[in-house]
């Protein structure tokens, strides 16, 4: 399988991934932590089993959807007095505890203790949301789902702004099975057993209102 196989131009001439390869850099080598850190200030990887991968600017419906969930998710933890944090991203996450994984996830919910002042956190988040996008799609649908679930985070969200949709992975149920939802639903949080519930059918509203179609 040649590059070519690999990596497609999009509509604007930008290369992006295509499926199965998830824009790892192409060498046989396994980088570190240390290398993570040495990389330019200008770009931005994620360090996943030793292999890097790129990291492109999100779309302007990507942020749109992460700051709506941030303040849904910040809301409904106050407004029921839970003893988590909600960060988004950059900020990085040593997953495994090792020199060979570090993640930046779209939003990050913190549900144990937790120090503001760290330069990143290390182990598993409570729940961790993924917005697609051409660039991350495979990555976040397939080796992040693995990667999420042995590392321990509880409760995995996936966003896909494309089909408007929503996957949750309540990796903590004993019969745990993906639940599937749309941009019109009322989610529940499985972490908070149903007590924070996100609308996104109120994310939805106010996409309709600024995209132009």
């Amino acid at each position: 399988m040649n590059k070519n196989d690999y990596e497609k131009p999009d509509r604007s001439g930008n290369v992006r991934e295509a499926y199965g390869d998830y824009s790892a850099l192409k060498d046989d080598r396994l980088y570190t932590i240390e290398d993570y850190y040495a990389l330019p200030d200008d770009e931005r990887f994620e360090l996943i089993d030793g292999r890097l991968y790129k990291m492109y600017a999100p779309s302007g419906v990507h942020q749109f959807i992460l700051g709506e969930l941030h303040i849904l998710f910040y809301d409904c933890i106050r407004d029921h007095n839970m003893p988590c944090q909600v960060l988004f991203a950059p900020f990085d996450v040593r997953l495994d505890c090792d020199d060979y994984t570090m993640v930046q996830p779209d939003l990050m919910v913190f549900c144990h203790d937790f120090d503001l002042g760290m330069r990143r956190y290390e182990g598993a988040p409570d729940l961790v949301i993924e917005i697609l996008s051409p660039s991350t799609r495979m990555k976040d649908l397939l080796l992040k789902l693995r990667k999420y679930r042995q590392a321990g985070v509880r409760e995995y969200w996936i966003v896909d702004p494309e089909n408007r949709t929503v996957t949750v992975h309540p990796f903590e149920e004993s019969d745990y099975r993906p639940q599937n939802y749309t941009f019109d639903d009322e989610i529940p949080v499985a972490i908070a057993k149903g007590i924070c519930r996100i609308n996104f059918s109120g994310i939805a509203a106010q996409m309709r209102k600024l995209i132009q179609e």
